[in-house]
């Protein structure tokens, strides 16, 4: 099979397409076609040698959709049935989706009954789940006012299409550090966009809920952009900082603030095919990729996604 081999870490140049041997199916593991697959910033950030449990020679790759092609659980992963796998140590511990072929094991892979084109998809599984994940745990209604830190990031852009798409007449603020974005973000459907400065909201404006996608880095500032019994949801790290250091929550949480977050290495089958039902259902609308790639042109997938002042939404691969 065709796939992509990371052998050290370094930049983009290390993804090398090439032949290698196709998995060897084993007791409580399943094989699976890979039909597309979309690419995230936690492999970027493996690529380049940030993930210290993860040894090279690797193959890539924490989400992927496709067939089974060949199984060892034939009642529930029957040969042909259409499949989603996310997070677990695809990609990781073991090799992962930027292949032609995966060998995943069943408990991390689930089935879903869908006509929905691949292309589609593969735009939803890891973007999708952590944007719906992050949408429940902030309690939104339609009288909020939503900031959205990291605007123009896959995940970012799925939860604002699922704010607008429930709510179409609320108020969503972005951000971005590219004012040269402000216009393709408001075609995006933010109602307006705010300029972050070297981790400063150059705003005085305040919120009752924001998602945070940068992570630690922003976790503080956002917290003074949020209004009294507000909810902040973190779950990025497009900041490049792992941990929140000095950070009193007794001082910073004042005023009855909340601050939460959503793990999406915690996979609930039950609510990823509720993404998929809401997608079907035209209850969320707007999906789609805003690249599409094929595995050979992995360099420039990653290329695109690196570069902060280009890269706009969510990135796929398709195998066909």
């Amino acid at each position: 099979m065709k796939a992509i081999i990371v052998s050290k870490a370094g930049n983009s140049e290390v993804l090398e397409y090439c032949e290698v041997p196709k998995p060897i199916l084993k007791n409580g593991w399943s094989l699976i076609k890979i039909k597309g697959f979309g690419i995230n910033h936690s492999e970027i950030f493996t690529r380049q040698g940030k993930s210290p449990s993860v040894k090279f020679p690797r193959i890539l790759g924490i989400e992927c959709v496709g067939v089974i092609e060949e199984t060892s659980e034939p009642d529930r992963l029957p040969i042909g049935q259409k499949v989603i796998s996310i997070m677990g140590e695809m990609g990781r511990e073991f090799d992962g989706s930027y292949a032609e072929y995966v060998l995943v094991p069943n408990k991390q892979i689930y089935p879903i009954n869908t006509d929905i084109n691949w292309i589609i998809l593969a735009s939803l599984p890891e973007t999708y789940y952590t944007a719906y994940g992050s949408f429940l745990s902030l309690n939104i209604n339609e009288n909020d006012t939503i900031l959205v830190r990291g605007a123009s990031s896959g995940v970012g852009i799925a939860f604002t299409n699922i704010i607008k798409s429930l709510y179409p007449h609320i108020r969503i603020v972005g951000t971005t550090r590219n004012t040269n974005k402000r216009d393709q973000l408001i075609n995006k459907g933010y109602t307006d966009i705010i300029i972050d400065k070297d981790g400063i909201l150059e705003t005085k404006y305040i919120f009752s809920k924001i998602i945070d996608l940068i992570g630690p880095k922003s976790i503080k500032n956002s917290i003074m952009h949020l209004k009294r019994k507000g909810i902040i949801c973190s779950v990025g790290l497009l900041g490049n900082t792992w941990h929140l250091d000095s950070f009193d929550p007794i001082m910073e949480l004042r005023e009855f603030k909340k601050l939460t977050s959503f793990y999406s290495g915690d996979v609930d089958e039950a609510l990823l095919n509720e993404i998929i039902k809401m997608v079907e259902d035209n209850h969320i609308q707007g999906v789609k990729p805003e690249k599409i790639f094929k595995l050979d042109e992995i360099q420039q997938a990653h290329q695109y996604l690196e570069n902060k002042d280009n890269s706009l939404g969510k990135v796929i691969v398709m195998n066909e």
